[in-house]
C-alpha cells in the first residue's frame, strides 16, 4: 500500500512538472535587423506622392512585459529626398527646388500584439501588433548645383543669417518625431521572425527639405567678389532654369503651418532569446 502510494504521488510530481515546462520557459525579447523604404511628405511634395522612395536599414533590442506587450529601442540609417520636378503643381515645378538627406534616427517605441505570440509554439505563432512611441532623428539637407555637392543649412537659403531678416534663425540639424505604425510578425522556426511594418513619423521640424517659409529674395545673397552670383543665390530659387525667376521678397516659398513626416516600410528578422524560471 505504502510503495503504490509512492508511485503515484511520483507519477503525480512528474505530470506536474511536465505541464510545469512550458510555463517556465520566459520570452524575455528579441534583437533584429530591418531593411525596406523611407518616403518623405513636405513642401516639396505636399500631395503624398509615393513615386521616390529611398532606401533605410535599422537594428533593434525589444524587452518583452508578457507575450502581448513589448517596448523597442531602435536605431535606423535611411535617406529622404525628393524635387519639385516630380510635382503636378505648375507653382512647384517652376520653383523647381530639390533635396536629399542622410538620416539617423534613434527611437524607443512600444509595440502591442493583438494575438498572444509565443515563438516555438504551434498555436501562436502569428501576430498583428500596433507601435508607437518617441524618437531624435538627424537630418542635413543638400543640392546638387552643377554636379556639386553643397549643404544647404549653412546658406541660409531662406534668409537666415542675414540683416535683412534677423529674426530668421538657422534651423537645429536634429528634432523630435513620433512613430505610429502598424505591422505583422510570423515566427518562422524555434526563436525565428519575421516582420512587416509600415510606420510614419510626425515630426517637430519643416526644414527637413530645407523649405518652410518665404523668399527672401536676391538682396539677401550678395554677389561674390568676382561679381558672379553665389552659391546660395543661385539655390534659394531655382525657377531662373524653367523660366523668369519667381522668388520676390517675402513671396511664399513653403507651408510653415504644416510640419514635414516620413514613413518607413521594412521587412525585418529577429531572434527570440528566452530564459528558464523554475516552477514553483
Amino acid at each position: 500500500m505504502i510503495r503504490r502510494h509512492l508511485l503515484t504521488s511520483l507519477l503525480m510530481w512528474l505530470l506536474h512538472t511536465a505541464q510545469a515546462q512550458p510555463e517556465a520557459i520566459v520570452q524575455e525579447g528579441d534583437f533584429g535587423i530591418t531593411f525596406g523604404a523611407a518616403h518623405y511628405f513636405g513642401d516639396l511634395n505636399s500631395r503624398g506622392s509615393l513615386n521616390r522612395p529611398k532606401p533605410v536599414v535599422g537594428v533593434h533590442f525589444r524587452k518583452n512585459f508578457g507575450n502581448y506587450i513589448g517596448l523597442r529601442l531602435a536605431g535606423r540609417y535611411g535617406q529622404l529626398g525628393y524635387s519639385d520636378r516630380y510635382s503636378d503643381i505648375e507653382f512647384n515645378r517652376r520653383r523647381n527646388l530639390s533635396f536629399n538627406t542622410n538620416l539617423f534616427e534613434l527611437a524607443l517605441q512600444g509595440d502591442f500584439h493583438f494575438f498572444q505570440f509565443v515563438p516555438g509554439s504551434d498555436d501562436h505563432f502569428f501576430t498583428p501588433y500596433i507601435t508607437f512611441g518617441v524618437g531624435l532623428f538627424n537630418f542635413d539637407p543638400y543640392a546638387y548645383l552643377n554636379g556639386e555637392k553643397h549643404y544647404l543649412r549653412p546658406l541660409g537659403t531662406e534668409g537666415q543669417g542675414t540683416s535683412l531678416f534677423p529674426e530668421r534663425d538657422f534651423y537645429d540639424k536634429m528634432s523630435l518625431c513620433f512613430p505610429l505604425g502598424m505591422g505583422i510578425k510570423y515566427n518562422i522556426r524555434n526563436n525565428v521572425n519575421l516582420t512587416l511594418e509600415l510606420s510614419h513619423r510626425f515630426t517637430r521640424t519643416d526644414y527637413l527639405d530645407d523649405v518652410s517659409t518665404t523668399f527672401a529674395g536676391p538682396l539677401a545673397f550678395p554677389a561674390n567678389a568676382d561679381g558672379t552670383p553665389s552659391t546660395a543665390f543661385l539655390l534659394q530659387d531655382r525657377s531662373y532654369e524653367t523660366g523668369p525667376p519667381i522668388g520676390s521678397p517675402l513671396r511664399q516659398r513653403g507651408f510653415s503651418a504644416q510640419r514635414d513626416q516620413y514613413i518607413f516600410l521594412e521587412v525585418g528578422l529577429s531572434f527570440s532569446f528566452t530564459s528558464y524560471r523554475c516552477p514553483q
